[in-house]
């Protein structure tokens, strides 16, 4: 948290020092009187009944002034607040790797589910594109606020086929997206780029547009999998995918099976909306030094005891 006029922190500190000076005084001199004039037995077991009320009053008003002095310091701190009318585009690979079956039922199959709970998990407001790539990348639909569009569009994901082209992925998603405001893209690919442009020249180049870029991995190396139809390993290039995330100020996770991958998804559609912020929380403790003044002056004059 920081102050924008931190000196009223301190002038805050010494009023609420003084004032507990003076209520301790005042309590003091309240007991030696009574002390003085009562049966000192009787006090005795009326004081041990009843409650301080004269220590809670002065507390009471000290977190009062105190509340105040922060108030008047104009506290702000930098926080991740979620952006309702942020745009989001998910890329789903659709290459021919895609088919390999050691996340089942199949990885493609596996990403269609995990983009559902994705569409289902982003909040209301939330503009959703899709880009389907294997060899090249193409928008599924346009970029729309309208959640059962981004599910239809979903339904016409390609059947797995053909190599993978991340970095054109990344650059028609660029292209949906507003040229302002909370962007992100959302990656999910299970393979080594072997098509298109350089993705790691297109993250650099969008991470340095303010475009925030995720990625997720999909599969298992070492799986002894190969790409349909060719004798390549069906393997990811994790390095490549972490400088990817890295350029766009997102993060990069792995995952082996169908349900790591919806929970990732899942996770996704809540992070991918936030947004660092700064939150000026000079309202929030003005109010509350009112409350507790105001409550303090209340009690004690309902009570008799002020302050």
């Amino acid at each position: 948290m920081t102050f924008a006029h931190p000196l009223y922190l301190g002038i805050a500190l010494v009023v609420a020092l003084v004032f507990a000076g003076l209520a301790l005084v005042s309590a003091r001199r309240s007991r030696g009187a009574a002390l003085a004039y009562s049966d000192l037995a009787f006090l005795e077991r009326a004081i041990g009944r009843a409650p301080p009320w004269s220590a809670i009053f002065a507390a009471v008003w000290v977190l009062a002034i105190l509340s105040a002095g922060v108030a008047l310091a104009r506290p702000s701190l930098v926080a991740n607040v979620a952006v309702h009318d942020a745009a989001i585009v998910l890329c789903i690979d659709t290459s021919g790797s895609m088919s390999s079956t050691d996340v089942a039922p199949t990885r493609s199959l596996a990403s269609r589910e995990a983009a559902l709970t994705f569409i289902n998990g982003v909040p209301d407001g939330t503009r959703i594109g899709l880009v389907a790539f294997s060899a090249s990348a193409f928008p599924l639909g346009a970029l729309s606020d309208d959640h059962d569009a981004a599910r239809e569009a979903l339904s016409r994901l390609p059947e797995p086929n053909g190599g993978t082209a991340i970095g054109d992925a990344l650059t028609v998603a660029a292209q949906m997206l507003p040229s302002g405001g909370r962007r992100a893209i959302v990656l999910v690919t299970d393979g080594v780029n072997n098509a298109g442009s350089d993705p790691l020249e297109v993250a650099a180049t969008l991470g340095a547009q303010g475009i925030s870029i995720f990625t997720v991995g999909i599969g298992t190396n070492g799986s002894g999998l190969v790409i349909p139809g060719t004798n390549d390993d069906a393997a990811l290039d994790e390095d490549a995918l972490r400088s990817i995330a890295a350029s766009g100020n997102g993060t990069y996770a792995r995952v082996g099976d169908a349900g790591a991958l919806r929970d990732r998804l899942g996770s996704l559609a809540r992070t991918s909306i936030n947004e660092r912020r700064r939150v000026d929380l000079t309202m929030q403790y003005g109010v509350a030094a009112g409350v507790l003044a105001f409550a303090a002056a209340l009690g004690g004059l309902a009570l008799g005891r002020f302050p």
